[in-house]
């Protein structure tokens, strides 16, 4: 019987992981879906277990077993660590085989220089016959040198989730396809909306402890933010609702929104939405009349609910998804680089308020047909299976 699991899920805690299962359990539509996380409880928190199974991707043995034993002593003797790297995840090699498909649904894990961990994964599931995808990705084109080039080729197939990665990723791995992120069919569950949060008369706002260390000029980005949320309040009737979608400790969108939220909260303009499921941030994103996001896949439930969106982006994966959705990222896109005069944040603002109908039109036009387009996945995951 071949097996078909999902693995390096880093917690729901980042509701764009958690959106990212969610959607490909739909995608896929197999209903004992395994996958394989980083911090089970966490995803038990946001009921993710009643939509799948959920197993521990690392197991740290102890330091007196056989394994570990080995692994000092190839350490120790012959400068060999590459032993050590693979054991914590020895309970997967030994399990899975040439009959199964690993789906790697890390999308981000290469927009960055540090993948060594997929690349141990990667390796060891190829050695033992295991087929191996890269599920959803982006790939910082100007990263993939000659190691990462060798490392994509292993997988048996890649869907880049937007056409600026699709371009760079094809040239190392001719089995790479262009299908939109999974959480573009994401559900959403629509709670009872909060006091001050004023159906289509609210512009929901998500900022990232991520964007300010990319930011060039230090404190940009919390001053734009400041700065936009004066200018809404000084200018519109609109509401404000801050909103969360990492709640992870080391890594808390309620840490730069508090600062905001309590600077502003005696206008009773601005409200600041509790954590929640990501189908649950999703049905709040839906009713907002413009959404400015940091976050990937909070402006993915903005852009897949018709909401005009604005991203305060910092990769690949911010550009080429709104390249592939209006055919330019440009005045779409506000690279957090680039904030470094106080306006910068409200003239983007007021650009997306004035071409607000012609960019909803444009979603309800488009958004249906290239959310199908993520079905896509499941045709060529059961291509894989029946090899």
């Amino acid at each position: 019987m071949k097996n078909c699991f999902l693995y390096s899920h880093g917690g729901s805690g980042n509701h764009g992981c958690e959106a990212i299962v969610r959607g490909t359990q739909k995608i896929i539509g197999k209903e004992d879906m395994m996958v394989y996380s980083l911090n089970k409880e966490e995803d038990k928190l946001y009921g993710l277990d009643k939509v799948v199974k959920l197993g521990d991707l690392r197991i740290n043995y102890s330091k007196f077993s056989l394994k570990r034993i080995i692994a000092s002593l190839k350490i120790k003797l012959f400068k060999d660590g590459s032993y050590a790297e693979k054991i914590p995840f020895d309970h997967l090699f030994d399990k899975y085989g040439e009959n199964d498909v690993a789906i790697s649904i890390g999308g981000d894990n290469y927009c960055y220089s540090s993948y060594e961990v997929y690349e141990i994964l990667n390796k060891n599931f190829n050695k033992n016959g295991t087929k191996t995808v890269l599920w959803g990705c982006s790939v910082e084109p100007k990263l993939i040198d000659e190691k990462m080039a060798e490392d994509l080729g292993r997988y048996s197939l890649i869907t880049t989730r937007e056409s600026i990665s699709y371009e760079a990723v094809k040239k190392v791995n001719k089995n790479t396809k262009l299908i939109p992120d999974p959480a573009f069919q994401l559900e959403k569950i629509d709670l009872p909306l909060p006091e001050g949060f004023e159906l289509n008369n609210t512009i929901g706002i998500n900022m990232s402890p991520m964007i300010m260390s990319y930011e060039t000029s230090d404190g940009s980005a919390m001053k734009n933010y400041e700065n936009l949320i004066q200018h809404i309040i000084e200018t519109t009737d609109m509401q404000i609702a801050l909103i969360p979608h990492v709640v992870w400790a080391s890594n808390d969108d309620r840490k730069p929104l508090k600062v905001l939220y309590d600077k502003f909260k005696d206008t009773n303009r601005v409200i600041m939405l509790d954590d929640y499921n990501c189908m649950e941030l999703k049905g709040y994103i839906s009713r907002c009349r413009m959404f400015i996001g940091a976050r990937t896949h909070s402006t993915i439930a903005a852009y897949s609910t018709c909401v005009p969106t604005l991203v305060i982006g910092y990769s690949v994966k911010a550009k080429g998804i709104a390249k592939d959705i209006f055919g330019t990222y440009e005045n779409y896109v506000l690279p957090v680089q680039s904030l470094s005069n106080k306006d910068d944040l409200i003239n983007a603002f007021e650009w997306m308020k004035t071409n607000e109908d012609g960019i909803r039109k444009h979603l309800n036009e488009f958004m249906p047909g290239y959310k199908e387009k993520a079905l896509q996945g499941k045709v060529e995951i059961e291509k894989l299976l029946d090899k």
